[in-house]
């Protein structure tokens, strides 16, 4: 089945046909490490999860990179603050990285570099847009002709004379142009560097990237995504420098952006006091939750995070998985092809969803000898969503670490008060039984009798 994405570079939907049959390669912008990721962070790392699930389905090959940036401005910054070096400050961050995002039920990347293990070949780099024209030194630093780039723009859509200096373009006396931007720049005493032929520094943000990718995936890669956000100038001057230092020959084909997120209608700011880190987030619901309520909306449409949201998340869920509670092992299935087809088409998961909610309703209602292929199918097409992986009955007993205080009931609790009610059932004290039910049912927990004992659930 074919894939179209929306593309950045030209504005339009197009069908997606990889540089080589047997090979996609796809880069995507990963984390600076310099603090706890925000919700915000969490969109493009499912979003783009989910991109490599369906090009994994599709294609032989797929070779997925997510950079790790551990040298920047702000992670000095950080470091200076907190009074610890940077690398002791980078790998706490990284490693918390790899723990929040671990609920959210993302694959690894295949490659994922570290800004710091690729100096050398940034040098390079430098070098050889330096040797092109396309660069100059001014004050210790180096930076990017930009006008020596006639397309320059062409991502973002701004011509030169339109670019204002301002927040997003740093105006220093020592530049030519406003927009030129730094590819090297001088470091400080006492700051982290690395010696180079223009005296000890650092690499700019921007040619991390260019680097990283080229290094693991050649210079002109099939996708390069990431968030609304780094559009101008990151990705912007990304293609500058790269296109420039190889040649003229295009740095990425298909350029795939997610949009923004907004908190209860607002944009999300510490000054607001609205910033959802994703670690507290988890605090109170499931990985899975917010999987679902980070895909509930097109990639491309910015996403207004509620509590409601999640809560509609939750309740997806836990229909699906009670359905599944009854689902008989060893029945297999392949994804629905309306599920399919929609992720083909741009990754629509509000229309995924839909599909999806079908096939839990044709599952509920379907006589006992076809249910087993109907929660067959409902499995194999949320799996293309990376969803409903978890064993039933665990996701349906999960609770959220706000939860576990003195005032709630554990596992072993639960279980013995079980067989307490049992002991009083066998024994006809029926007033004791009800009161039991209704000490579970205040702590959040349903029993559900059958032919088979007493199963327990956390609403």
């Amino acid at each position: 089945m074919k894939i179209r994405l929306s593309n950045t570079l030209g504005g339009g939907k197009d069908e997606f046909v990889p540089l080589r049959e047997d090979r996609v390669t796809m880069y995507v912008c990963g984390p600076t490490v310099y603090n706890y990721i925000h919700i915000g962070n969490a969109r493009p790392i499912v979003v783009f999860d989910l991109l490599y699930r369906l090009l994994k389905r599709c294609y032989r090959m797929v070779v997925y990179v997510r950079n790790i940036t551990d040298v920047d401005d702000k992670i000095i910054a950080a470091a200076a603050a907190e009074q610890v070096a940077i690398g002791e400050l980078t790998r706490r961050y990284t490693a918390a990285f790899y723990d929040d995002i671990a609920p959210l039920g993302v694959l690894a990347p295949d490659i994922e570099p570290r800004a710091t293990g690729y100096i050398r070949p940034m040098i390079k780099m430098i070098q050889r847009l330096l040797g092109g024209g396309h660069a100059y030194q001014a004050e210790g630093h180096v930076l990017f002709d930009v006008p020596s780039m006639p397309d320059y723009g062409q991502l973002s859509r701004r011509d030169l004379a339109g670019l204002q200096p301002g927040a997003r373009v740093e105006v220093e006396a020592y530049k030519r142009h406003p927009s030129d931007f730094v590819l090297w720049k001088p470091a400080a005493a006492g700051e982290t560097g690395w010696e180079s032929p223009w005296g000890r520094g650092r690499p700019g943000w921007h040619l991390e990237c260019s680097v990283m990718a080229g290094v693991h995936l050649g210079e002109t890669i099939d996708i390069h995504g990431g968030g609304r956000d780094l559009v101008f100038p990151h990705h912007e001057n990304e293609i500058a420098q790269s296109t420039c230092a190889h040649g003229g020959r295009p740095f990425a084909r298909y350029w795939v952006h997610n949009g923004y997120i907004t908190v209860d209608g607002e944009k999300m700011s510490k000054s607001l006091g609205n910033f959802r880190m994703l670690r507290d987030v988890l605090k109170k619901h499931h990985g899975e939750c917010v999987r679902l309520a980070l895909l509930g909306v097109h990639y491309k449409k910015p996403l207004d995070w509620s509590d409601g949201v999640l809560e509609q998340a939750r309740r997806a869920l836990e229909k699906w998985y009670r359905l599944l509670l009854d689902a008989r092992p060893g029945v297999a299935a392949d994804a629905d092809p309306q599920v399919t087809e929609a992720l083909c088409d741009d990754l629509n998961t509000p229309q995924a969803i839909a599909r999806l909610h079908e096939i839990a309703h044709a599952a509920s209602a379907a006589p006992a000898a076809d249910r087993a292929r109907h929660l067959a199918l409902l499995r194999a097409s949320a799996a293309a969503l990376g969803l409903l992986g978890h064993e039933p009955q665990a996701w349906l007993r999960w609770r959220p670490a706000a939860a576990a205080d003195d005032a709630a009931l554990g596992d072993d609790e639960i279980e013995a008060l079980i067989a307490e009610r049992n002991r009083a059932r066998d024994g006809r004290d029926y007033p004791a039984a009800d009161r039991i039910r209704r000490r579970l049912a205040q702590a959040g927990v349903v029993l559900e009798d059958g032919a088979e004992g007493t199963r327990w659930l956390r609403q």
